[in-house]
C-alpha cells in the first residue's frame, strides 16, 4: 500500500531523514516509534505531500505520488483540527464536500463514520462540548468521510484518559477489519505493542529497526528480563557478571538479561547469599528493545550513586 525507497529530507543544512526505507503492507497497522525530533512528523508530511522530499520516492498503491492520491489518504493529526462551533454532523459535511463526496451520498456518509466511531447519539452536539475522547474520535471520523485506504493517526491517543483509550484502540481495530491500511505513531509502547502488525523504530532520522514484535525481541539477547531490588546490588551485579548475565539500569530498576527461562527457586539459589528485596519476571517487552536502540553501543549499565554503607 505504502513504499518509500531512500528518502531523505534537510532542514538548514541538518539532516531530519536520512535514507529512509519503508513500506507498510496492504491492511496491516504499522507503528512508527522515535523521540521528538527523530523525523516522524517530516515523514508524514512528504507521505502527505505537504511536504517535499530532498531525495528518495514515496509511491501509493504502486505508483509515484499523483494528486488524486490525496483521495486515498485520511490523517488524523495529534492535535484536534475541529471548529468549536460547528457540530459532529457539520463537521463531517463540511469535510466531506472538500474531499468531493457526491452530495446524494453525504448523508449516508455521515451517518456511517458518526456510528463507526460511536458519535452517532451526538451528530448535534457542539464540538466544544466534547469530551477529548470524542474530539478524538470526530477527528478520526473526519479522515474517514472519503474512504481512504491509508489511514494516518499521529498520536491518536495522546492525553486521553485509559477509558477512552480504550475506545480509540476499538476504532482502530474496527478500521482494520474494513481493510483499511494504518500508519500510527505513538509515544506509547503499549499501545504499539498491543495495537501493530509490525513496528519501525526511528532514531535520528534513520529507521534503526523494523519488524514485528516476535523478531524485534530477537535483538535482545534473552529469554527473560530479571528485576531485583537488594539493598547490596554491587554484590548482585557481580554476582550477575560471573554467570555471564548483561546488565541494565532502567528508570533506577537493576535488570538482568537472563538467557534462559529460570524457576523462582533457581533463582533464590543463583543469588543465595544475597539479600532481595524483591524479584520479578518479564518477558522481553518493546521498552526493553527500544531503550536499547535508543541508547545505541552504550546501554545505560552505570550503577547509581549509592549511599554510604550500601553495595
Amino acid at each position: 500500500m505504502l513504499k518509500i525507497e531512500r528518502l531523505y529530507k534537510s532542514h538548514q543544512k541538518r539532516p531530519v531523514l536520512q535514507g529512509i526505507d519503508l513500506e507498510i503492507k496492504s491492511g496491516e497497522i504499522y507503528g512508527l516509534l522515535g523521540p521528538n525530533g527523530a523525523g516522524k512528523t517530516t515523514l508524514i508530511n512528504i507521505i502527505c505531500h505537504l511536504l517535499n522530499a530532498d531525495q528518495g520516492q514515496v509511491y501509493i498503491a504502486g505508483q509515484t505520488w499523483r494528486p488524486q492520491h490525496r483521495y486515498l489518504l485520511g490523517i488524523s493529526p495529534q492535535k484536534n483540527l475541529l471548529y468549536q462551533s460547528l457540530t459532529c454532523g457539520e463537521h463531517l459535511y463540511f469535510f466531506g464536500r472538500i474531499y468531493g463526496v457526491p452530495e446524494r451520498e453525504l448523508p449516508r456518509r455521515v451517518k456511517q463514520c458518526l456510528t463507526l466511531v460511536g458519535l452517532a447519539s451526538r451528530a448535534d452536539s457542539l464540538a466544544e462540548n466534547l469530551s477529548g475522547g470524542m474530539q478524538k474520535r470526530l477527528n478520526i471520523a473526519i479522515a474517514l468521510i472519503h474512504q481512504p485506504k491509508l489511514l494516518i493517526l499521529d498520536e491518536p491517543t495522546a492525553s486521553l484518559d485509559i477509558e477512552s483509550r480504550f475506545e480509540v484502540w476499538q476504532l482502530i481495530r474496527q478500521c482494520q477489519q474494513q481493510g483499511m491500511t494504518l500508519l500510527l505513531t505513538t509515544h506509547l509502547l503499549e499501545e504499539a505493542e498491543r495495537m501493530c502488525d509490525r513496528i519501525g523504530i526511528l532514531k535520528q532520522g534513520k529507521l534503526a529497526a523494523e519488524g514485528s514484535l516476535p523478531s524485534l525481541q530477537t535483538l535482545i539477547q534473552a529469554a527473560e528480563i530479571l528485576s531485583i531490588q537488594t539493598p547490596t546490588p554491587k554484590v548482585a551485579i557481580e554476582r550477575a557478571q560471573s554467570l555471564g548475565w548483561p546488565i541494565r539500569y532502567y528508570h533506577q530498576d537493576l535488570l538482568f538479561w537472563v538467557p534462559e527461562t529460570l524457576e523462582l527457586n533457581q533463582i533464590i539459589h543463583l543469588f543465595a547469599g544475597i539479600s532481595l528485596t524483591s524479584v520479578a519476571r518479564q518477558p522481553v517487552r518493546l521498552e526493553h528493545i527500544y531503550l536499547e536502540i535508543m541508547h545505541g553501543d552504550s546501554p545505560p549499565t552505570k550503577i547509581p550513586q549509592l549511599s554510604p554503607g550500601e553495595g
